[in-house]
């Protein structure tokens, strides 16, 4: 049983890195809103890296952010964040698979897993949610004169993402610490139950014993 959640972790945890890999270059970060509008001749859209516009022919045209130093502060460090994210998890990925029981390499340990899959979930679950947060606020600011948005559907890719890396960290948090595979038999196998039923455990004074079926 182990062996099969270290194998479902890994795999979700390699879900949530490829959505978040598709969720920094995508589009529709946020999009303009047609909340009262009566005539609508063209969609704007963002993302971190570019502001585009389709026109009622369905041409885009995009243009790229010219200065760095000139953007929003949350959108520079949701790049900063963005990135962070991508490369733990590609470092995180291969540590566990280094570590795995299935693979036999043993070259990783678990805390340094559970740090970097800590860290990029952080990263990106910020990033996506800071950028939705001021998304928001414009649309119900009504002092803002500017261009309403709404959220678009690159946000959702990335906390589908974050959510993956949570599960994934779990189930391989659950696999690899020997005192969950001791308390909770539904993670470890046969012999390990057999191992830790040999000493009594004590609770108020009364002894009891783990059922091994």
């Amino acid at each position: 049983m182990t062996a099969t959640l270290e194998i479902v972790g890994f795999i979700l945890s390699l879900g949530g890195l490829a959505f978040i890999g598709a969720t920094l270059p995508n589009n529709y970060w946020k999009v303009s809103s047609l909340h009262g509008s009566v005539i609508t001749t063209s969609t704007l859209f963002e993302n971190l890296w570019k502001s585009c516009a389709t026109d009622s022919t369905g041409v885009s045209n995009c243009r790229d952010f010219d200065s760095m130093l000139a953007l929003p502060a949350h959108v520079q460090a949701c790049r900063a964040l963005m990135i962070t994210s991508i490369l733990l998890g590609f470092l995180a990925a291969v540590l566990t698979l280094l570590g795995m029981k299935c693979t036999n390499i043993g070259l990783s340990n678990i805390e340094t897993e559970m740090r970097a899959l800590l860290t990029l979930c952080l990263c990106s679950m910020v990033a996506i949610s800071w950028y939705a947060a001021m998304v928001t606020a414009q649309f119900f600011d009504q002092l803002y004169a500017g261009t309403k948005y709404e959220l678009g559907e690159g946000l959702y890719l990335g906390w589908t993402g974050s959510v993956l890396y949570i599960l994934g960290g779990i189930l391989l948090t659950c696999s690899s610490i020997p005192c969950l595979s001791a308390l909770f038999p539904c993670i470890t196998n046969r012999n390990a139950l057999k191992e830790f039923n040999e000493h009594h455990l004590s609770y108020g004074g009364k002894m009891f014993y783990i059922q091994v079926i």
